[in-house]
């Protein structure tokens, strides 16, 4: 669900592969985590009809890794490696000749015993999925036939996977309810799955057995999760940021060693969800927060008084 360029750019490689009986080209997928990068690589081994072997850039650490996984496949498989911006670069330069000639090149012995030897590959496809697109070398990056971002998810598409997942649960669930965990869900589904199944746990333990508008609002409220699904953690950056800077701008290593939080935690994990939704902004001095920021934690830019109302 979702993803509609997406997927019609998938569907038309499929299917013009499909007519001319090849293996699709590469592909790569980049995005933030719990977006649907395995999902998608998942359902297009099942289009194609090939098997699909898993594995991930830091469990490939040798060349004879990679020649096991790749001498294992036949016509027309998918191997899908997540994290691929952490794959070692000398396994890095043995996937290039199998990506383009489909032809895998150890070398055996050493000093003038040395030999090359070459081993003829099946049609396969490689899927690569990462979180840091900025770090997959551009060697490698371009030998990709295409590349998708994934972005975040619309409300009404997190709604519907919502509904679709507790119904997968045996978990019935009203509207309203559906609509609050869609909100709270950062527009990405594997968070909307996560909170549906612990908002489950609260109407099975707190409840009647059955998700509604209350017992959701009681079950974010305990998490101590907002109206727009923040977190404590996004919360006390955005109080950091207003209280401590004045509201910035403030320097990204300024900020983490303020909020006892690594560099990178910032970037990947809180960052990207307070930028989409506007309480932050990134100027060349630093993060600032903006209006809606104040207003959402009921903070006067004047006198710095929190009151933040949950749930």
């Amino acid at each position: 669900m979702g993803q509609e360029k997406i997927k019609r750019n998938i569907q038309i490689m499929l299917q013009a592969a499909r007519e001319r009986k090849e293996a699709v080209d590469h592909l790569l997928f980049c995005g933030g985590p719990g977006l649907g990068k395995t999902t998608l690589s998942y359902l297009v081994a099942q289009t194609t009809g090939g098997n699909i072997k898993v594995s991930s850039g830091p469990s490939l650490q040798r060349p004879g890794d990679l020649a096991a996984v790749l001498t294992s496949l036949s016509d027309k498989d998918v191997l899908f490696i997540d994290e691929l911006h952490r794959l070692n670069k000398i396994c890095e330069e043995i996937i290039y000749p199998a990506m383009e000639d489909f032809k895998l090149n150890i070398i055996t012995g050493t000093g003038p015993m040395a030999r090359t030897l070459k081993i003829d590959l099946p049609h396969f496809t490689l899927i690569g999925a990462t979180t840091r697109i900025g770090l997959v070398s551009s060697p490698l990056r371009s030998r990709f036939g295409a590349t998708f971002q994934i972005d975040f998810y619309k409300p009404e598409d997190i709604q519907q996977i919502v509904k679709r997942s507790a119904e997968i649960l045996k978990t019935e669930i009203d509207k309203p309810a559906v609509e609050l965990i869609s909100q709270c869900s950062r527009f990405t589904p594997r968070i909307g799955n996560r909170l549906l199944k612990r908002i489950r746990d609260f109407a099975q333990v707190e409840g009647r057995g059955v998700i509604d508008k209350k017992i959701t609002q009681l079950g974010m409220k305990e998490m101590e999760i907002d109206e727009l699904g923040l977190e404590p953690r996004d919360r006390n950056l955005l109080e950091i940021i207003i209280e401590k800077f004045q509201g910035g701008p403030v320097g990204l290593q300024a900020l983490a060693a303020t909020a006892s939080e690594e560099q990178d935690n910032i970037l990947e994990v809180y960052e990207p969800y307070l930028l989409q939704l506007g309480l932050i902004t990134r100027t060349p001095k630093g993060r600032a927060a903006t209006q809606k920021a104040y207003k959402h934690l009921k903070i006067n830019p004047k006198s710095k008084t929190q009151n933040t109302k949950l749930f």
